[in-house]
């Protein structure tokens, strides 16, 4: 771990105490660091955070303070973990924008979602903007503001920073506060680009409400990785495939951390991913994103797993599909079947980012600082 980055010079700020604030607020006080925590209930909050493992083992933090409060939470803090869903990044890169100086970082959790565009103000008064590929494990908050259990910590974890070039320093504290490997990566796409909850959520989602209309009600929730099926993991192995076929255009950056799921889940037949993804233990007794109605369960197009990895997830890669002439019909097919079932039509237009061509793309993901 580099120096710039031992507990005595680095107060860090999380924002947000839900799953992953919480998880990570107490992982780095328990290291010693002093953390203060962005909360809409600050006062839920007593000082002591707890995570818990899948084998019981307990680890305690005590935090500096809570606070509802955007500048006095960032007050004096070196580090800034920003563990919001995306859907709200842009609200919180607003909130931060007064308070950025020269040589802060800001590392979000995890980094898909536009958080380089969101977050491009930020960069360009000076802050170092990373983020992690995957979240370190499953987090489950049993209480607010106090306790959270985590499950099947990952056995290495990646981290891309923009401007590029400056991801190893971080890496390093990640590798100390997780006790893992962080590897550093060369360009902010190989996050922006990573098939995970974009690509894993959204092909689930598709497949599991395949027939939904309105009006339509379901008579159980399934669980979204214990019954996972075949007809799923086809078509994530379809959208898998394409976003590899776009990555495979762009060959003058470095993008060979941005693995196929086939490699990821070491899976490369619709059977064996269905097989795999079923066997998870910290993810298989998940509920599907659904919520009860007269009658059953219809879909709660309010979840996350819908108002992010759709609008903020999938419709990039979409985007920069389109911008690069690369056919990619069951990623196009499966937004659309979101914009149908949720009358959500936005689209996350490239374009009012500044991005027109490949070109374009090279100049803003290259090494650059």
């Amino acid at each position: 771990m580099q120096m710039e980055y031992i507990p005595e010079n680095t107060n860090i700020a999380v924002i947000g105490g839900g799953n992953i604030g919480t998880q990570f607020a107490c992982a780095c006080a328990s290291k010693g660091y002093k953390v203060n925590v962005l909360s809409s209930r600050p006062e839920l909050f007593d000082g002591i955070l707890e995570t818990v493992d899948e084998l019981g083992n307990v680890t305690t933090g005590r935090l500096n303070k809570a606070s509802s409060n955007m500048a006095d939470v960032m007050d004096g803090c070196r580090l800034i973990i920003v563990t919001h869903p995306a859907f709200r990044l842009k609200e919180i890169a607003d909130q931060m924008k007064p308070y950025i100086q020269k040589g802060l970082d800001i590392c979000v959790i995890p980094g898909t979602g536009g958080a380089e565009f969101v977050f491009r103000k930020c960069v360009e008064k000076g802050a170092v903007l990373s983020g992690l590929q995957r979240v370190p494990s499953v987090a489950r908050l049993e209480e607010y503001g106090k306790r959270v259990r985590c499950e099947g910590l990952r056995s290495e974890l990646f981290l891309a920073s923009m401007p590029a070039g400056r991801a190893e320093g971080l890496s390093g504290f990640m590798s100390h506060i997780w006790e893992i490997p962080c590897s550093p990566l060369p360009n902010y796409l190989s996050v922006t680009l990573t098939p995970s909850n974009p690509i894993l959520h959204t092909a689930r989602l598709r497949v599991l409400f395949a027939d939904y209309e309105e009006g339509r009600v379901y008579s159980r929730n399934p669980l979204f990785y214990g019954e996972w099926d075949d007809a799923s993991s086809e078509l994530l192995l379809k959208c898998d495939e394409e976003l590899q076929n776009l990555i495979r255009i762009l060959d003058k950056l470095d993008l060979h951390e941005v693995r196929s799921l086939k490699i990821h889940y070491e899976s490369d037949t619709a059977e064996a991913m269905t097989r795999k993804l079923r066997s998870i233990r910290s993810l298989h007794d998940l509920a599907s994103p659904m919520k009860q109605a007269e009658g059953g369960w219809i879909p709660d197009f309010q979840s996350r797993y819908f108002t992010a990895d759709f609008p903020y997830g999938l419709a990039i890669i979409e985007e920069m599909a389109e911008i690069l002439g690369c056919d990619a019909p069951n990623i196009r097919d499966t937004m659309n079947w979101y914009r149908r079932v949720t009358r959500d039509f936005s689209r996350f237009d490239l374009r009012n980012q500044g991005i027109h061509s490949i070109d374009d793309i090279y100049r803003m993901y290259e090494k650059n600082g």
